[in-house]
């Protein structure tokens, strides 16, 4: 069952990259409080991902801010060490959280799995961005199929 508006968010352990290394991190504790923006992407330096995904919302985080949001996350079926070394890749800084979902079991829990076999990539996560205050989903924007519509970080401030 996919997690909807009015749902709280799955307490799912992930993992984060510090400086001291790989760090595990509750999705609960790190997305349960204040205004986040929550956005999934398929893979790390996917084109998509990398080009127009994570970029919007580093650039349009201030904007996000502005709008009341405490945190961006970026979440995908990547291992820490790949999440830490897209968003130095990609100037991330402090503007987005990078949270690594190594075995998918966020993904799974949400209910927004996507069945990358087809294209060698294993299971992965569905594209999709929610707002998330105070742990409970209050939007949900899942991309019908290939592309970026309404999980951009514009779509996102659109419904802020």
């Amino acid at each position: 069952m996919t997690v909807g508006v009015g749902d709280r968010i799955p307490d799912v352990r992930v993992m984060t990259m510090t400086a001291a290394g790989p760090v595990p991190v509750s999705t609960g504790e790190v997305l349960g409080t204040g205004k986040v923006v929550l956005f999934a992407v398929p893979g790390a330096f996917t084109p998509t991902c990398s080009d127009y995904h994570l970029p919007g919302f580093v650039v349009r985080a201030d904007d996000l801010r502005a709008k009341g949001v405490s945190a961006v996350a970026c979440i995908a079926v990547n291992d820490a060490f790949v999440m830490g070394a897209w968003g130095a890749a990609q100037g991330v800084d402090d503007a987005v959280l990078m949270l690594a979902d190594g075995n998918g079991e966020f993904a799974a829990a949400m209910g927004l799995e996507l069945d990358g076999r087809g294209f060698n990539m294993g299971p992965r996560s569905q594209r999709y961005a929610a707002v998330i205050e105070d742990g409970v989903v209050t939007h949900l924007a899942v991309e019908p199929g290939p592309g970026l519509e309404v999980s951009s970080a514009d779509a996102v401030l659109a419904v802020l």
